[in-house]
């Protein structure tokens, strides 16, 4: 029997490392990634600070959750989404329904030195971005604990040792779903 390859969608805050682990896991599984908010910025030819001060971030949730749902018809892929992405209820009902879930989680001190420097990040172009994600961890985290079928904990870890656990666990819950 030919079952369907479910895709695998990788939530958490911004500077989690669902891109960067996302790349390697693909690799490692044989299958194609895409990152959804560079696949947004590749719809609308504009980078997301620009979308954002055009449209607000109401205006950027309706193009995220599109994109979304356009590519969550595509089966066998690996998905980084945006960090808020799950925000909105129909992206967690999009995620939850057609694929596999990780919740990559990491503290908000390595958040911040993750993301410090990065230029990219509407949400965090405040006085104080480390008091802001603090506050959006707050605003999120119930709702990657609520639609995620893995957590992986990303402090202080490589990429390599963070893809290559989850890829273990990636097989093991396909093993599961296709021996019930």
């Amino acid at each position: 029997m030919n079952q369907k390859l479910s895709s695998i969608y990788l939530v958490g805050m911004m500077g989690s490392g669902k891109s960067t682990i996302g790349k390697v896991v693909a690799r490692m599984l044989g299958r194609p990634f895409i990152d959804l908010d560079q696949e947004i910025e590749t719809r609308c030819g504009v980078r997301i600070p620009v979308i954002f001060e055009i449209e607000g971030e109401e205006g950027f949730r309706k193009r995220e959750t599109q994109t979304l749902e356009d590519l969550s018809q595509r089966q066998g892929i690996v998905l980084a989404t945006g960090g808020g992405a799950v925000t909105q209820a129909v992206n967690r009902e999009i995620l939850q329904t057609n694929g596999l879930v990780v919740y990559l989680k990491a503290s908000v001190d390595e958040l911040y030195r993750r993301t410090k420097r990065d230029r990219n990040r509407p949400l965090l172009a405040t006085k104080d971005p480390k008091a802001r994600l603090h506050q959006l961890m707050q605003e999120r985290a119930a709702f990657y604990e609520e639609i995620a079928d893995i957590v992986m904990e990303t402090n202080g870890k490589s990429v390599s040792t963070v893809a290559r656990r989850l890829a273990e666990k990636i097989r093991e819950s396909q093993k599961q779903s296709c021996n019930p």
